[in-house]
């Protein structure tokens, strides 16, 4: 089925949101504008910030410590984290964990799946977000889906302000190296983090090979396991959600998972789910 069928056979549920579209692609246009500011400098700023809001934040934080509770750590280290992943730009951590648990109960079903890869390459690639529904992306309905978060004060709060931590980090990369690193360090590190996250929705669903015959069609893509420090063994993933690990093969490499035991060898993460 295709998006324009979808949004057709769904006009009283689905309608474009202007906002995200302005939203989107704006910070997209500003992107664009990367080539003529160019320093390595603050290539090497964006990098960074690459891995760290990605990797740290949104791969170990949001996705294996959040959604998943693959692992542990002292709530003052799980706090640091989560606001890292909140830095990425990527919404806050209870809409995160919300969709994404829902993504893992009903894995590509048209209706219950946020971003059902059933629904079309670019539906599941970021579509689903410029046609919000309403029961995934309004507080009321998708809180219910991370309680365990929705409890915690600081989660609430960073669920609704999470937009504003890129002002203190747009003042620091300006302190550090003017506008270069403000556009490196926000809008090309946010649309190149974006479209590495959005390609395990999309991408893994398509194609790739899978290790475990399971109900759903996600695959293992190497490339996308590149780009996304090891989110791109998807299949093996979704075989084994709470895993902390998303490599099975020696050469699927999986750089979040070195983080994670990183942080069990010092002591930090404990009751880590082992494949």
């Amino acid at each position: 089925m295709t998006i324009q069928s979808t949004v057709s056979e769904s006009k009283d549920r689905l309608a474009i949101s202007w906002i995200s579209v302005a939203f989107f692609g704006a910070i997209h246009a500003v992107a664009l504008s990367a080539p003529w500011f160019f320093s390595w400098s603050a290539l090497g700023v964006m990098l960074f910030l690459h891995w760290l809001l990605g990797s740290i934040g949104i791969c170990l934080g949001y996705h294996r410590l959040l959604t998943h509770r693959s692992f542990q750590v002292p709530k003052w280290l799980e706090y640091i984290i989560t606001t890292i992943g909140a830095l990425a730009l990527q919404g806050g951590p209870i809409f995160w964990v919300a969709t994404h648990r829902l993504h893992h109960a009903h894995t590509e079903d048209e209706e219950k799946d946020p971003y059902s890869a059933a629904r079309g390459f670019w539906w599941s690639h970021m579509l689903w977000l410029l046609y919000p529904r309403s029961e995934f992306f309004n507080y009321s309905s998708y809180k219910k889906f991370a309680p365990d978060l929705e409890r915690d004060l600081y989660y609430r709060w960073l669920n609704r302000n999470f937009l504003l931590l890129q002002i203190p980090l747009g003042l620091l990369l300006h302190v550090l190296g003017g506008w270069n690193f403000v556009l490196y360090g926000i809008f090309v590190r946010s649309v190149l983090l974006w479209h590495s996250t959005w390609l395990i929705n999309s991408a893994t669903h398509c194609f790739g090979y899978r290790n475990f015959s399971i109900d759903d069609g996600s695959r293992n893509l190497w490339w996308a396991a590149l780009l996304t420090y090891g989110e791109g063994w998807h299949n093996n993933h979704h075989a084994h959600p709470n895993v902390a690990s998303s490599g099975v093969h020696w050469w699927e490499i999986d750089v979040t998972w070195w983080a994670i035991k990183t942080l069990n060898t010092v002591g930090l993460a404990k009751k880590v789910v082992f494949r």
